[in-house]
Formats: structure tokens, C-alpha cells, sequence
């Protein structure tokens, strides 16, 4: 077991309705997650809930050194680990409800991509809609957001209250193939156009 994913489960064990998982996210997971960041400009991709970083090396990737790239983490520890392992990106120790108040300060406008590793199913549903109220009002007007679901929380009450915030927020809700190669399967939520 890596240092990272013992750290992860570590802070699975302390707080389990924040992590939402028992181990960090596969690369087959994280690149099915990352299909919107463009490959040309300068986009900001913001990213909420990178735990150890699968996502952020995914992001990484595909940035190449181009645009911005936020990562919003409110645990200390991961926080303070994503810093150490990825230095060229703008780790914030933070709660994501503030991602307005994180742009402004780094004098972004808007986000043209949103990344999400948070375990949405986990949370009661004020906080559910008090965080995606937040990633919709930073997004600009095309923008992407995503994030996955497990396939055992399908029918949990609010996974299902998720997915029709999602549809509520969001104009085209598309949900993409199951990643089998993930522990556990997940699949991918891929939303455009903000409802602003």
C-alpha cells in the first residue's frame, strides 16, 4: 500500500461521509472523468475533492502547462500531500461552498471546467445543493462539470436527489459508460450549460 493510498484510507476511517471511498479513484475512472478539459487555450479547471491526486495527475496530463488548475480540498492532511506531489498546481486547503471567494482571489473570473471527486451521495441535501449552487454560479456559460457515482448508491435516496439536482442545474445531464476498473465500479455524470 502507497503512502498516499494509506493516508487516504486513513482519513476514510476518520471521516468517512467526507471521503466517501475506501481507496483512491483508477486511472481508468479519472480519465473517463477528465474527457472535457480542452486540448487548446488556457482553460481554469477547478477541482473539488482531490483526495490523493488521480484526478490531478489526469488533469495535469492534459493541461500540459496550460491555463490554471484549482484543487479544492478541505482535508488538511490530502491537502498538504497534493502540494507535495503536484507543485504546479494551486492546491486550496478550502471548503468548496467558497469557490467563488477562491477565483476571486486568484483574480479568475469563472471556471470552464469543473472536476469532481466529491462523494455528492454521501451528503444530506442542503449541503448538496449548497455546493452545486456554488460550482454553477463560478462556471461560465458553456462550462463542463462532472463527476461519478458508485453503482451500489443507484438507488439510495440521495444519489437519486443527485441526479435530479444535476437536471435541475444543468441544461444536457449525460451519463456516461461504468468504469468496471474502479473499486468499486463508478460511472460518469457529464453536465453542460449552467442554469445561471
Amino acid at each position: 500500500m502507497s503512502n498516499g493510498t494509506a493516508l487516504f484510507l486513513g482519513q476514510f476511517l476518520r471521516s468517512p461521509a467526507m471521503i466517501g471511498a475506501l481507496a483512491p479513484s483508477s486511472r481508468q475512472l479519472a480519465a473517463a472523468v477528465c474527457t472535457p478539459i480542452p486540448e487548446r487555450g488556457e482553460p481554469t479547471v477547478v477541482e473539488l475533492g482531490p483526495g490523493t491526486g488521480s484526478f490531478t495527475a489526469e488533469i495535469q496530463q492534459r493541461l500540459s502547462g496550460r491555463g490554471h488548475h484549482l484543487a479544492v480540498e478541505v482535508n488538511g492532511p490530502l491537502a498538504r500531500l497534493l502540494t507535495e506531489r503536484f507543485p504546479s498546481v494551486d492546491v486550496a486547503h478550502a471548503d468548496a461552498a467558497h469557490l467563488g471567494e477562491l477565483l476571486r482571489e486568484r483574480g479568475l473570473r469563472q471556471a470552464d471546467v469543473v472536476v469532481s471527486g466529491l462523494p455528492w451521495a454521501a451528503f444530506p441535501e442542503g449541503l448538496q445543493r449548497d455546493l452545486l449552487g456554488a460550482v454553477t454560479a463560478s462556471m461560465c456559460q458553456g462550462a463542463a462539470f462532472t463527476t461519478f457515482s458508485y453503482i451500489h448508491a443507484i438507488p439510495l435516496n440521495s444519489a437519486r436527489r443527485f441526479r435530479e439536482l444535476l437536471a435541475e442545474r444543468f441544461e444536457e445531464v449525460v451519463r456516461g459508460r461504468t468504469v468496471w476498473r474502479n473499486a468499486p465500479p463508478a460511472f460518469v455524470f457529464h453536465a453542460r450549460r449552467p442554469r445561471l
